[in-house]
């Protein structure tokens, strides 16, 4: 979806994941409040498809007229290794830069002032003319820590006593000056959408917490008060924290979580709505110029018959990352069609990398939770989602959760279940 060409790929799967969720974010935005600052928060599990609904998110909200400022946050940071100047310091360069290529030129002179003192603090040199833009000074600067815990230590204690000030100059010398000029050319308003912060490890802070919390919900306030439209990827995790209810208070909002698409309802009957769509997701990679319901009559071409592209989109449990990759893998082995031995060889060595990574003690959280049919806590949160043994659905109930389709093929697995029916 980054670009025209993209589009031809995209399966829209709202229908089957439980709610109109880029809708939403982008009502919140162009209907519920156009003229004022929104900030919303959107996850999922790392690969079920946020870029690419991001993108669409982009898009929309493109055609509506508002000027969008999209980046994914790992170009710029250490995953490992982030605070709140980083994450502040990131969004001025990305719209900076962004601004200056669309001809929007704007004076800092708070960041001159800064850079300079940054650069007499670090003892290094950092040379800026006087007339440089905010994105390259900020580029230089983080240049010069990014490689060096040591210098970025340094840098932060000397950024975070000044934290709400860069936050008032982000807002006064560029969002609010922005916007203006934006609007001055016919756009509507500024978007700032930040991708990839779902990705932040689970570090901890000196403080003890875990870096999504500390940044989230102990510094969450500070995230929230850009003068501009945003939308912060966040880590799965913390939609099954402790500290969900303080998180949904710093930034007035719940997350919206995009779920798997279900390739079973939660009797284990196929969904025949999902399996469909998916069966689209792979053909349009195949035959993207083709009307799609044209597509299946050309299934011969790609799989030796049909019922090894069910099992394909069956086994990838709805994980549209885990689905390309297991078709990539099978081009890597042969031409197509595929046939169903190259499929299963596939599937064996997927099947493989998972068991040498679960423990007996996941195991026991994963029987809980496939007989329950949910998660609980951060612990099988962080263990079972995170390592991708579990996949969230929605449906018209709510949320459930269901086993990795290749694990519920193991010996072990099938050996629980034996012993369950045993006992009932």
């Amino acid at each position: 979806m980054g670009n025209p060409g993209d589009r031809q790929y995209y399966i829209d799967f709202a229908s089957v994941r439980g709610g109109k969720i880029i809708e939403s974010l982008q009502r919140t935005i162009t209907r519920i409040s156009p003229n004022e600052p929104t900030c919303q928060l959107f996850t999922g599990h790392i690969g079920c498809g946020k870029s690419t609904e991001l993108f669409r998110l982009k898009t929309e909200l493109e055609q509506e007229d508002f000027y969008v400022v999209y980046f994914e946050s790992s170009q710029d940071l250490d995953m490992g290794d982030v605070d709140i100047s980083d994450i502040l310091l990131s969004i001025a360069r990305q719209v900076s830069e962004s601004l200056e290529s669309a001809g929007i030129k704007l004076r800092h002179g708070y960041f001159q002032n800064l850079f300079t003192e940054v650069a007499e603090f670090l003892q290094t040199p950092i040379e800026l003319s006087a007339e440089a833009e905010l994105s390259v000074g900020i580029a230089k600067i983080t240049a010069k820590t990014k490689d060096s815990p040591k210098l970025r230590s340094q840098l932060r204690q000397y950024l975070e006593p000044r934290t709400n000030s860069i936050l008032q100059a982000i807002n006064e010398e560029l969002l609010e000056r922005a916007t203006k000029e934006l609007k001055y050319k016919g756009h509507k308003g500024l978007v700032v959408i930040i991708d990839n912060l779902d990705r932040l490890d689970a570090t901890l802070k000196a403080s003890g917490r875990t870096q999504p919390e500390y940044l989230f919900v102990d510094r969450g306030e500070q995230l929230r008060k850009l003068n501009c439209h945003v939308v912060y990827t966040i880590p799965l995790t913390l939609i099954f924290s402790n500290d969900f209810g303080r998180l949904a208070n710093r930034f007035g909002v719940k997350p919206k979580v995009l779920p798997m698409v279900p390739v079973q309802a939660r009797s284990g009957k196929d969904y025949e709505e999902g399996m469909a769509l998916l069966r689209q997701l792979v053909l349009a990679r195949a035959f993207p110029t083709i009307d799609p319901s044209d597509r299946t009559a050309l299934i011969p071409h790609v799989f030796d018959n049909p019922q090894t592209l069910d099992r394909l989109c069956r086994v990838s449990g709805g994980h549209v990352r885990n689905l390309l990759v297991l078709l990539y893998s099978c081009l890597q082995q042969e031409d197509p069609p595929f046939s169903r031995e190259c499929l299963e060889n596939v599937i064996q060595e997927y099947r493989d990398d998972l068991l040498a990574a679960i423990t007996e003690q996941e195991w026991e959280l994963l029987f809980q939770v496939v007989q329950r049919q949910n998660v609980t806590g951060e612990e099988e949160c962080q263990t079972l989602l995170r390592s991708m043994f579990v996949f969230e659905y929605r449906d018209r109930e709510g949320r459930w959760f269901g086993i990795n389709p290749a694990l519920a093929e193991t010996k072990k697995y099938k050996a629980w279940q034996q012993c369950l029916e045993v006992v009932g």
